[in-house]
C-alpha cells in the first residue's frame, strides 16, 4: 500500500498532474511536424475564423498582441498562413490559412485524436463522455473560454 493510503485524493491535484502530463505529450507529438501547441491552437482558430484580424485573434485568445505577432511571423515563415491587407482598414491585416496550413491542420487533427485516445485509454466511450461533461462544467464555472487554452494569456511572459 502506497503513501496515499488513507489520504483524500484532490481533484485539483489530479487535474494538474494529468494536464501537465498531457500537455507535455501533446507537445512531443506535435514536434514531428516541427510545431508547438500554440502553433496548433492558433492554426485551428484561423481555420475556424478565416480572415480574422490579428487584433481580433489576440483578443479571442486572451493573448498579448506583441507575442502573437512573433508566433504569426513563425507560422508565416513555415508557409501556414498569409497576412492580407484589409481593404477597409489599411492598418489591419486579415489572416488567411494557406493550402499548406490546411494540410497541416489535418495532420494536427490526426495527432490530436491519437493523443486523446492515448491519454484516455483507461476509459470506455461512456466514461469519456461523462468526463468531458464534468470537466466542461468545471471550466465553465471557472470562467474559462471554451476551446481556448489558458496558456495563451501567459505566452511569452516571464
Amino acid at each position: 500500500m502506497g503513501p496515499e493510503r488513507g489520504r483524500k485524493a484532490f481533484a485539483a491535484l489530479l487535474l494538474a498532474q494529468v494536464g501537465a502530463h498531457g500537455a507535455k505529450q501533446f507537445a512531443e507529438r506535435l514536434s514531428v511536424l516541427k510545431l508547438t501547441p500554440p502553433h496548433a491552437g492558433i492554426l485551428r482558430r484561423l481555420v475556424q475564423s478565416p480572415g480574422i484580424s490579428q487584433r481580433e485573434l489576440a483578443t479571442t485568445l486572451g493573448m498579448h498582441a506583441s507575442r502573437l505577432v512573433a508566433v504569426l511571423d513563425e507560422m508565416e515563415s513555415l508557409g501556414l498562413l498569409i497576412r492580407e491587407a484589409n481593404a477597409e482598414d489599411r492598418r489591419t491585416y486579415s489572416l488567411q490559412v494557406t493550402a499548406k496550413g490546411r494540410e497541416t491542420m489535418e495532420q494536427i487533427a490526426a495527432i490530436s485524436q491519437q493523443h486523446n485516445d492515448a491519454l484516455c485509454a483507461a476509459l470506455n466511450e461512456e466514461e469519456r463522455a461523462v468526463l468531458v461533461g464534468l470537466l466542461q462544467r468545471i471550466a465553465d464555472q471557472q470562467g474559462l473560454l471554451r476551446g481556448v487554452h489558458p496558456g495563451f494569456s501567459t505566452l511569452g511572459k516571464k
